[in-house]
């Protein structure tokens, strides 16, 4: 049997199946695959989080968007989840298949357009997964959505304070610490991991000038106060014998300008109390007289290896 073309490479409902000239013996073949009640695609068809949000909404009733964490993975970033296709709807429906995950939202949701389909606003997105994510992801959230220009820190706070949605006063207070100018969300990690463990709170992206004005570096995370930066390298084993000798001149260049550079890998993740001490002791070196670092119960949760292993290879979703 071969599949209309009309429907090749996508989901399609029973109804647009017949209506492109299959017969029910043909929809029993096995050369489909029914997803949902109603809602079949070609057997070999890859089953990507896009497919299953396409899949989700022909089953799902008139109006309803996708939105949590699957309309995350649709703006590009993937978080912790339990892989289920999260539905809005303004009705009470509720789909019989364990990979959907649907919920319903008495307010108006706040919709844009994204690989055809109706998905929450960025700002939407952001409040919504307040109610499902740690602090710390939330944090990290924010600064990606910003990163890549989906929204302004201006336009999240602006949203989260003219809404009363479920997880908006956990949003508000979070976005006291999002940021803009982090450029990944390791970045971001290591930001908090520093601030919690109640260090100062370092710059994002800080550009490093010389005495006669020349641009020397742009550093990850930096106390321009020290003069130390904190550099997250996670491909170091990846990188040609060119890009290495790159780094290693461009580090002693922030040396000789009396900078220390702090260097955290991967398989430093594995102990993350040793990095804020390392950190600090780099601070004292330089003259910082505050307090050692702190870490609590919390911060040991926060950022724990199990937690912090999923940062190591952060996945964008298609």
């Amino acid at each position: 049997m071969e599949l209309p073309v009309e429907l090749a490479g996508r989901p399609f409902t029973r109804a647009e199946a017949l209506a492109a000239g299959l017969t029910p013996k043909q929809m029993r073949s096995s050369r489909l695959r029914r997803l949902l009640r109603g809602v079949y695609v070609s057997a070999d068809l890859v089953l990507t989080v896009l497919v299953w949000a396409r899949a989700a909404l022909l089953a799902a009733p008139s109006g309803a968007v996708i939105s949590h964490h699957t309309a995350l993975a649709l703006w590009g970033l993937d978080v912790p989840s339990d892989g289920r296709i999260h539905v809005s709807t303004r009705t009470g429906w509720d789909s019989e298949h364990p990979r959907i995950a649907s919920h319903r939202r008495l307010a108006s949701i706040a919709v844009r357009e994204r690989h055809g389909l109706l998905i929450t606003s960025p700002e939407r997105t952001f409040v919504d997964l307040a109610t499902k994510l740690s602090w710390p992801w939330l944090v990290v959230v924010g600064d990606w959505l910003i990163e890549q220009r989906l929204t302004t820190l201006q336009r999240l706070v602006e949203y989260a304070e003219e809404r009363h949605l479920s997880g908006v006063r956990k949003a508000r207070r979070t976005l006291r610490w999002v940021r803009e100018g982090a450029e990944s969300p390791r970045e971001s990690w290591v930001r908090l991991l520093l601030a919690m463990a109640r260090l100062p709170e370092p710059e994002s992206q800080v550009r490093v000038f010389g005495a006669d004005g020349i641009f020397v570096a742009r550093v990850d995370l930096a106390y321009r106060a020290w003069r130390v930066a904190v550099e997250y390298d996670g491909y170091w084993h990846e990188r040609s014998a060119r890009q290495r000798e790159h780094d290693r001149d461009r580090r002693e260049r922030l040396e000789r300008l009396g900078w220390t550079v702090v260097v955290i890998y991967d398989g430093d993740l594995r102990d993350p109390r040793s990095i804020p001490w390392r950190v600090f002791h780099a601070l004292r070196d330089q003259g910082y007289l505050g307090s050692a670092p702190v870490m609590s119960v919390m911060w040991d949760r926060w950022f724990s290896p199990n937690n912090l292993r999923r940062v190591v290879a952060p996945s964008a979703a298609a």
